[in-house]
Formats: C-alpha cells, structure tokens, sequence
C-alpha cells in the first residue's frame, strides 16, 4: 500500500510538472490556433533563470518570480516577431518555431554555458516527512498544490471574467469582437505571454525536482507536452490536465514494474487515443 501511495505521488507530482508546461500550449493552440514549437525554449529559459538568481539570492520565491518574468518577456517578444507574420499557417508556424526553438536552445548555451547544471531544493522544501508508514516527499507535495492552484485560477479566469469573455469571444469571432472596439491582437498577444509565463514556470519547478538541467531538455518536454495536448483534446484545458495527469501516473509505474517500456509508454496512449478518439478525450465544443 505505501509503495502505491508512493508511485501514485510521484506521477501526479509529474503529471503537473507537464500540465503547466501543456496549459501554455493549450491555451496558445486552442485560443489562437498557434503551432508553438519554441514552447519548450521558453521552458528551458525559465529553467535557467529561476535557477540562476535562485542561486543568487538564495530565495526560491524570486527565483520563481525572475522565471515567470522571462517568460513573458519571451512570449512577447516571440509572438511580435514570431508568430504574428505567420497567423493562419499552420505550416509555417511548424518551420519557423522549430527553427526559433534552436535559436533559444543555443542562447541558453551562450548565455549561462552548456554544461548541466545541478539543482536542490530550498531548505523549506527539502526532505519529507511521514503519515504512519508512508513516506511524503514535500517538495512534490508543493508542486502537487501549485498545479491544482492554477488550474483553477485559470478556469475562474476563462469561464468567469470579462477578459475571458472576450478571450473566448474573440476565438468564435475575432472580426465581430474588433467591430465592438476591442484590440483582439492584444488580447491575443496577452494570451501568448501567459502560455508562455506556464512554461516557464514550469521549467523552474522541473529543474527543482529533476536535480539537473540541460539546454537540449527544452526540446524533449516539448514533445511530451505535444502528447498531452493530443491526449487530452486540441484547447481543453481540464483534457490536458486529465492527459498530463494520466501520463505522469503511467510514466511513474512503468518506471518502476516495467522500466523498458516507460520512455515509450507516452507515444503508446497518444496511438491508443488517436485510435479510438482522435478528437482527444475532451472534445472542445465548436
């Protein structure tokens, strides 16, 4: 029983890791119809600065803080230049995120070397405590909580406040919304960013729990998050929670009853889903 406990920890502790890098690519795909490859250049520099001024000042918090703010900063700066020359080509958008995805890759190197580089916990996170005989690992409590956390500030804001209104709005029809006075391209480029802030809060949190990080890793979690999106239904944001999770629970016991098939068993449930539902598993209405 405490083993089942504990895998089942640590595939949710996984399963959020890659649903906040998946709700960046949700939100980008399926409220603006957007390819982003680079989605996992931005995770990777979220990794790196948090890491680095968390080794700086010695404060998880603005490690954090300084990950979310490069994020958008990269998001911004990725869909003016980017994505915005390129809007209704999805073919385009493929070739020329793979490409900016390289181009982030690389600056990682020249900007903080390319070597790995080892990562630990905050003290108030480290180590683990116990609930009779099964052993709770805090720092994948933490990571646990803040999947959960926002998940549901994202709903709220989605399905609850004007800016989500218009957001979804400007999904059905952005012409009509334009004609009501609203900037849908701002609006749309404040939903870039925020998928973008995600993935980078993502990668600071993976970076925490992985121990190390690496300028190729950008890459490899953006095809996982890739998976999860198809998983759980092109722009449904509970799908790719359910998805991330489900994968995160697979990835986890297969690890340890079956450790051939772990790396390969993310490609067999998206080949089963697209088998069976190739809408995904939450079909987005419209």
């Amino acid at each position: 029983m405490e083993l089942f406990i504990s895998l089942v920890i640590n595939g949710l502790a996984t399963g959020m890791l890659i649903f906040l890098l998946a709700a960046g690519l949700t939100l980008i795909f399926g409220l603006m119809s957007v390819l982003n490859f680079a989605h996992g250049g931005l995770f990777i520099w979220g990794a790196y600065t948090g890491v680095w001024v968390f080794q700086m000042t010695n404060s998880f918090t603005l490690g954090i803080v300084a990950a979310i703010l490069i994020g958008l900063l990269l998001g911004l700066v990725t869909e003016r230049l980017v994505i915005r020359p390129v809007y209704g080509n999805h073919m385009q958008q493929i070739l020329i995120t793979l490409g900016f995805m390289l181009v982030l890759q690389e600056l990682i190197k020249v900007a903080f070397g390319p070597d790995q580089k080892a990562v630990f916990p905050p003290d108030f996170l480290a180590g683990s405590f116990m609930v009779g005989d099964i052993v709770l690992i805090k720092y994948r409590l933490f990571i646990i909580a803040v999947g959960i956390l926002v998940f549901v500030i994202a709903s709220l804001i989605l399905k609850k406040s004007r800016i989500g209104l218009i957001v979804r709005a400007g999904v059905m029809d952005k012409e009509m919304v334009q004609a009501l006075g609203i900037n849908i391209k701002l609006v749309f480029m404040l939903v870039f960013m925020t998928g973008a802030g995600l993935a980078a809060l993502s990668g600071i949190l993976h970076a925490v729990y992985s121990g190390v990080i690496y300028a190729e890793m950008g890459l490899e979690f953006s095809i996982l998050a890739f998976i999860v999106v198809v998983i759980g239904g092109m722009g449904s944001f509970p799908g790719s929670l359910f998805a991330a999770i489900l994968v995160g629970l697979a990835q986890a016991f297969m690890a340890y009853y079956v450790p051939a098939l772990s790396l390969a068993v993310n490609m067999l449930l998206m080949t089963i889903v697209l088998i069976f539902r190739p809408q995904g598993l939450f079909q987005v209405k419209g």
